[in-house]
Parts: C-alpha cells; sequence; structure tokens
C-alpha cells in the first residue's frame, strides 16, 4: 500500500535535516534556499515493539515491519501558487501526496538563514497556507463555471457538486482551509476526495526547536499551537540536530542512553514515524510463524475480506473466515495451541473489522 506523506516548509527549516534522520536515502542538507530540488522518497520503517516480542516466542526466520513512504519536497516561498521559486514543482510534489508533514522552524540561530529574516514559525505557517488555498481556490474556479452549466441543464450529480465547490470557495476565500469543511454523507465526501484539493490533506505539524527544547518545547512551539489550535492536528516538538546525532549511533543501547540523557523516552524520529503512519488512516494486522512474524498495512475500517486481499487477491476473492488472536493473548499464553486451549482464538466472518495488532490467519477456497 504505497501511501506518501510529503515533508514541507520553507527553505532552511530543518525538512532534509528530518529527512535523513528518517531514511536511509540522504537528502542534501545545505545552508541555502533550494538545496532539495527533486523531491526525494524513503521508504520508512515503522516501529513496533510488538513484532520483537512476537519473535520472542515464535523465533521466526525474519521480522517484516509495516513501513510508510515519506518525500522531501523543495522549499516553497511567497508567491508560489503563482509560480515563483520551485512553486509549480513544489505543489504538484504536494498533490501527489496522501498527507503532509509541515515543518515550521521553532529555533534561533544566527548561523542559519532564514528566507524571511527573523523566526517566525506562525508567519511561516501562514504563508505556506495561503499558497496552497490559493492555488486550491484557483483549481474550485476553474471547474466552477463547467459544472454550473452542468447544473442548470438540470444534472442532479453536477448540482450536488456545484453545492460543494461553492462550499469550498467561501471557505478558502476566508482564508482557511478545505480540511475544515466536513461532509457527513459519503457521496459528498468522494465528490470532495476527487477534487484532489491541497489543504484537504491531514496535515501533522512538526515544531523544529533547538538542542535544550527537545523534551518541553519553547516559546515559538506555544504559539504554533495557539495559532492550530480549531484545526484538530497533531503537534510534535523534535529537534531536527538532536535527532540527526541519534541517527550516528550505531547500536539501540547507546541511542536509548541518548534519549535518557536528555529526557526523552523515544526518538523523534519515531514519533513522526508513527503519527504519519497515523495521520494516513493506516493500522497493521501481524501474521506470525516460524518463517516470518509480519506486521500488514490496511486502511483503518477495513473488514476481515479486505484485510486478506492485503496479503494475495486470491484470499479476498475465496475469503471464508479469519482466526483471529488478540496481541495481548498471545503474549499472555505463549503459543497459538495455548491461546486456542484457552478458547481465545476468535473466528470471524466476512464483516469482522480487524483491530490494530489483531493477529491473523485467513481460511480462504478458490475455485478453478
Amino acid at each position: 500500500m504505497a501511501l506518501q506523506c510529503g515533508i514541507v516548509g520553507l527553505p532552511n527549516v530543518g525538512k532534509s535535516t528530518l529527512f535523513n534522520c528518517l531514511s536511509s536515502a540522504k537528502a542534501q542538507a545545505a545552508n541555502f534556499p533550494f538545496c532539495t530540488i527533486e523531491p526525494n522518497v524513503g521508504v520508512i520503517t515503522v516501529p513496533d515493539e510488538r513484532l520483537n516480542k512476537l519473535a520472542e516466542l515464535v523465533h521466526p526466520g525474519r521480522i517484516v515491519p509495516a513501513t510508510v513512504e515519506i518525500v522531501d519536497i523543495a522549499g516553497l516561498v511567497k508567491g508560489a501558487s503563482k509560480g515563483e521559486g520551485l512553486g509549480n514543482k513544489f505543489l504538484g510534489n504536494i498533490r501527489e501526496t496522501d498527507a503532509i508533514i509541515h515543518v515550521l522552524r521553532c529555533f534561533d540561530d544566527e548561523n542559519v538563514t532564514h528566507v524571511d529574516g527573523n523566526v517566525n514559525p506562525v508567519r511561516d505557517k501562514e504563508v505556506i497556507d495561503t499558497e496552497l488555498q490559493l492555488k486550491d481556490l484557483e483549481t474550485i474556479e476553474n471547474r466552477l463555471q463547467k459544472v454550473k452549466n452542468q447544473a442548470q441543464s438540470g444534472d442532479k450529480d453536477a448540482k450536488k457538486a456545484l453545492e460543494i465547490l461553492l462550499n469550498y470557495k467561501h471557505v478558502l476565500e476566508e482564508g482557511k482551509s478545505a480540511r475544515t469543511v466536513v461532509f457527513d454523507d459519503e457521496e459528498s465526501q468522494k465528490i470532495a476526495h476527487d477534487l484532489f484539493l491541497l489543504t484537504n490533506k491531514p496535515v501533522l505539524y512538526v515544531c523544529n526547536v533547538d538542542d535544550t527544547s527537545a523534551a518541553t518545547g519553547n516559546h515559538y512551539v506555544e504559539e504554533v499551537r495557539e495559532a492550530v489550535k480549531d484545526e484538530h492536528a497533531e503537534i510534535l516538538v523534535v529537534a531536527a540536530k538532536t535527532e540527526a546525532d541519534i541517527a550516528e549511533l550505531e547500536t539501540y543501547e547507546d541511542r536509548q542512553l541518548f534519549l535518557e540523557e536528555i529526557g526523552l523516552e523515544e526518538s523523534g524520529v519515531n514519533r513522526i514515524i508513527k503519527a504519519a503512519f497515523k495521520l494516513l488512516n493506516l493500522e497493521t494486522f501481524i501474521t506470525a510463524g516460524e518463517m516470518e512474524v509480519k506486521a500488514w498495512t490496511y486502511r483503518k475500517g477495513w473488514k476481515a475480506p479486505q484485510c486478506a486481499g492485503v496479503i494475495h487477491t486470491d484470499f479476498e476473492k475465496g475469503f471464508i473466515r479469519a482466526e483471529v488472536i488478540k496481541y495481548d493473548d498471545y503474549i499472555k499464553y505463549g503459543t497459538e495451541a495455548a491461546v486456542k486451549e484457552a478458547g481465545k482464538m476468535a473466528v470471524e466472518g466476512k464483516d469482522y473489522v480487524v483491530q490494530d495488532g489483531d493477529i491473523m490467519h485467513f481460511r480462504f477456497n478458490v475455485s478453478k
């Protein structure tokens, strides 16, 4: 399931440094605008301690974690919606992603230039918001006239689409993002999704702070919290410079010791990856056997046959049932046989909504 999160922000806010920490693919990190021109794509493994715990019991040949794609996109400047800087390329790259990780500079450092001369993360956020909103408004206006003509001719679907377009137009003209508009019915949600609006993508704000603020944040972070309080968006506080130092350490033990010394339980990189996975509305079910313990990615809310199809399309086509063990039960009883003996293995049908961390075995039959 190749879903992507795009890392965006103004030039020199720490996007490429964070990307380098997240991915084995190394983006150039330099103290000048536009050092990232082509988007760098990294396939990132999702930290999941459950896999290690299961492996201790099952002793598999290998452990296969879930992955998510992270894209480092060129920095944006004011006027991008009109083609300034690398505007059109930047906006096109964002359109191809499924969610946005918006990096904001929340640190002072006279040795790192700021494209606007001084540090102000709320202003920086508004610059990018405005450019994305202007591009979305252009998209809406380009579609409006055609849909209006169809609606006037009595086309029922066009009337529905017109209502949605006008709703978005009103919100965007007020300087708000499309994601602030919520539709309850599935038809409206599909029409809205098919518009592929930039500001309709889910967003995670990453406040890039100095080393001393990694655990507690700072006044810049508080300003960002206040600015986004109505967006229902998650905020993470990360020190990219610290994360780069952690990434240089060779062993897990050394990294954990470093984190303890600076007052953190988990690295910012891990928190970003987990948040990105959640942002994409993804969860994992697990298969556990002697060959491998593997996390399989699915959309939250999917039913058993859809999840079976993640492994192989034949599993979905010929789905009979799913044998499900809850993770906590597997850890408690230690083996699949012990779980069965305790009556803790459930047999589920086509309507079962899979839960994150379910350990599953699918029964299927495909006629020749």
